[in-house]
């Protein structure tokens, strides 16, 4: 690959966007070719980005022999199909958050996965790259809060995204959503897998907007070695909060605890019309490049297939945050505990 990863991106909303943007940017890499049904968003975003190759079949994007890997930014419930396909075509994988939303896909996809090592699959659970939360975990490690015990995760979205900038919200939740991310940490900070899960949610406020998922959910998840964490998404926060996420988390050990506000991000703004905490952590634009943890995690992936290596975020951590969103929507329908539903081996 001399001449850069060839990347292909599938869906282009506003995580697809990004992807094409910064892999057009990076040095190791280009993008050959993209895919959404949409055309005017195809022809949109190819102009603005310089790709030539459009298609709104994903398949055309993963038959193109310039592809080496393929980037899958499609909504939450629309993983499985373009992952899949691209990894029965040899080609390594992006897949953005959730890995999928049933966990039969998931396993099906491990699967695949563990059939064909040379190939790579990383999940872009992209919080892993933020310098504090990367920071908590080597404090984990290193044994300076103890054993973690208890954890608490929040990450709850404003009104907007889910009635103006999802028009998929109805085929998802927040907590698949936004809490995906929360459970994918406190499983990397715990450093033991999930057992069970006991969930309680609300709806009404979207439903009466005609759009039928959970306003909010809460759910307690209990793992080995007997700590526990406990996870709140929603998204019916007023437009008027003044950052589009409102996001923490904390983990208790037995000898101190972490604690990660990231709603200032430090920098609070205000002016005539608003008062707002910038977000800048994940991604911001620094000198006509775009920045932040975000692009490490594409910039990982990128590695992971020039040198060969397993990617920071593997299929099997993506299969049992799935397990977990499973057992979730389980116990919100059945209103008891559940079983977080086991893989047959322990890693990947």
């Amino acid at each position: 690959m001399s001449d850069g990863v060839r990347i292909g991106v599938v869906g282009l909303g506003t995580m697809g966007e990004q992807y094409v943007r910064i892999y057009q940017a990076h040095p190791g890499a280009r993008v050959t070719a993209i895919s959404t049904r949409r055309p005017d968003r195809l022809a949109e975003i190819g102009s603005k980005y310089g790709v030539e190759e459009r298609h709104t079949d994903f398949r055309e994007v993963i038959a193109r022999d310039d592809v080496d890997a393929v980037c899958v930014a499609t909504p939450d419930a629309e993983h499985f199909a373009p992952v899949r396909a691209a990894l029965e075509a040899g080609k390594h994988v992006l897949c953005e958050k959730p890995f999928t939303t049933e966990l039969a896909e998931a396993d099906d996809l491990l699967n695949l996965v563990r059939s064909r090592p040379r190939q790579k699959l990383q999940v872009a659970f992209n919080h892993r790259w933020l310098s504090s939360y990367h920071q908590g975990a080597v404090a984990v490690r290193r044994g300076d809060i103890g054993r973690p015990v208890a954890g608490y995760a929040r990450k709850n979205d404003t009104i907007y995204v889910p009635t103006e900038m999802l028009p998929w919200a109805a085929q998802t939740t927040p907590i698949h959503f936004l809490g995906a991310h929360d459970i994918d940490l406190m499983r990397w900070y715990f450093g033991s897998e999930p057992l069970t899960a006991y969930a309680r949610g609300v709806k009404g406020v979207l439903t009466a907007r005609g759009i039928d998922t959970w306003d909010a959910i809460q759910a307690m998840v209990s793992f080995e070695g007997e700590g526990f964490a406990t996870f709140e998404a929603a998204w019916i926060y007023p437009n008027a909060f003044p950052t589009l996420t409102d996001s923490f988390v904390e983990v208790i050990g037995t000898a101190g605890h972490l604690h990660f506000d990231r709603k200032r991000e430090s920098i609070e703004m205000s002016t005539e019309k608003q008062f707002i905490y910038p977000k800048t952590f994940l991604l911001a634009d620094i000198f006509g490049r775009m920045r932040g943890a975000f692009v490490e995690c594409l910039s990982d992936f990128v590695a992971a297939i020039t040198h060969d290596t397993e990617p920071r975020v593997t299929a099997f951590d993506g299969r049992q945050v799935t397990a977990v969103l499973d057992a979730v929507s389980r116990s919100l329908a059945s209103g008891r505990p559940e079983a977080v539903v086991p893989a047959t081996t322990s890693r990947n």
